[in-house]
């Protein structure tokens, strides 16, 4: 009997990769994928593309309104998503892209749907290497919330546990891509930019760390921009 695993899939690179290294360690993927009230629905629909690439399990898309909280620029339009940084202060401190507690709200929701399906594993495209700065992306928050998954839980106190399995999250941006390249994952189906438009903005965080991560490793990234800046050139 395969191995079952709920996967997170927002439909950037991150989460895409992770979802095809699920599948190289032998798991039958159930997708998951959360439209929270951000800005865009661009993003939903690369995750359906890659959900179809998977020739995954039934696709859920879960809606969660969290814009009715605010907080952050990706749920509040009225805060201007941060854009022109420099690379080297990325991740220094916590950017207003931040939602507050969002990788805690998607695993609580994604715990229950493993539960329900009694499998094996949670795999989320976290990393704590090339990142913003997030505090729900960081090691020791992936171990608590797997401490909290075994107490509760059904499945937990009768002694099985679902694993929060997290691969990206001490690889940098180029590994990450060089990861995917070897898996086939559907890289020209995803979508890393805040802004929901026909092309990637090129300025964002999410942009400037994408762009990085092929540049390191010399190849260019199948999508499409409006803007690029001038240090990535091949």
């Amino acid at each position: 009997m395969l191995k079952k695993a709920v996967c997170l899939i927002s439909g950037g690179l991150d989460s895409c990769i992770t979802a095809y290294i699920a599948k190289k360690e032998g798991y039958e993927i159930y997708p998951l994928t959360i439209f929270y009230g951000q800005r865009h629905k661009k993003e939903i629909i690369s995750a359906k593309k890659i959900a179809d690439a998977l020739k995954a399990k039934k696709h859920i898309i879960f809606n969660l309104d969290l814009s009715v909280f605010g907080g952050s620029s990706l749920t509040n339009k009225s805060i201007k998503i941060e854009k022109n940084n420099k690379l080297e202060d990325i991740g220094k401190k916590i950017p207003n892209t931040y939602v507050p507690a969002r990788n805690t709200i998607f695993l609580s929701i994604a715990l229950a749907y493993a539960e329900v399906l009694n499998a094996d594993a949670i795999f989320i495209g976290a990393t704590a290497t090339d990142y913003s700065g997030y505090p729900d992306c960081r090691p020791e928050y992936f171990k608590a919330f797997q401490e909290l998954a075994n107490i509760a839980t059904k499945i937990g106190t009768e002694g099985k546990k679902i694993l929060i399995k997290a691969p990206l999250l001490n690889m940098r941006k180029s590994e990450i891509i060089k990861k995917g390249l070897e898996l086939n994952a559907p890289i020209e189906k995803t979508w890393s930019c805040y802004s929901g438009e026909k092309k990637a903005c090129g300025k964002c965080d999410s942009c400037l760390l994408r762009l990085k991560g092929f540049k390191e490793i010399g190849k260019k990234d199948p999508i499409d921009y409006k803007f690029l800046p001038k240090w990535y050139t091949l």
